[in-house]
């Protein structure tokens, strides 16, 4: 089976970015990763690829007249790394319809919530306030729709009382942590696809909300 490669878009610190890196390290993923793309210049997942030895490419908005213009540079930046899956990991920007559509089922997002469940920003503060009970991170396939595409897997933490936005965001990074790189791993492994408007594991097609860490 052919090594995966792969092309992680980011925006910020990169600590999913560190995760993959790491997993692809210990071999737990059968690829490697061929670039880390960035909008933003003090992206520090791009100082995180460097020590990797992976290399760079900084394509910031600011430099384009329009959405539209800057994603279809994207596109022709992520196609010259030649990848088989495109990992979203902290990338903050809606995407248009004609890059979604030019990778999918070979793109993959990760949302601080239970999806459906709290598409968009904020989401730790809007489970407190909704005074849920447990709260999560979903990785899932990306589409049209922001935040809306087949959920792959999810895994939930209990809100406590005394939890804060921040706190429960740190507890919630630890899972992504962990299921973000086993997503990885089950594409990388032929594993996992993309059918018609649901993730497909092991031949199986999954839930509405995926399947559930741990299993």
């Amino acid at each position: 089976m052919a090594p995966t490669r792969l092309v992680v878009l980011i925006s910020g610190s990169g600590s999913n970015l560190q995760a993959i890196i790491d997993a692809c390290e210990r071999g737990e993923i059968n690829g490697h990763i061929a670039a880390v793309i960035s909008n933003k210049a003090d992206a520090y997942g791009l100082e995180r690829a460097k020590q990797a030895g992976i290399a760079t490419k900084l394509l910031s908005h600011k430099d384009f007249d329009s959405r539209e213009a800057y994603d279809a540079q994207l596109m022709n930046v992520i196609d010259s790394f030649m990848p088989n899956l495109v990992v979203l990991a902290g990338f903050m920007r809606i995407l248009t319809p004609s890059l979604v559509q030019k990778y999918v089922g070979k793109m993959l997002n990760i949302h601080p919530s239970l999806l459906p469940k709290y598409q968009g920003l904020n989401t730790h503060q809007r489970a407190i306030d909704a005074k849920d009970d447990v709260h999560g991170v979903s990785v899932h396939f990306v589409t049209e729709e922001l935040d809306g595409g087949p959920v792959i897997l999810q895994a939930q933490i209990p809100v406590l009382k005394d939890d804060t936005a921040e706190t429960l965001a740190k507890r919630v990074h630890e899972q992504e942590h962990i299921i973000y790189p086993l997503v990885v791993k089950w594409f990388s492994e032929q594993r996992l696809t993309m059918e018609a408007d649901y993730a497909v594991l092991d031949e199986k097609q999954l839930p509405a909300h995926g399947a559930h860490y741990p299993q």
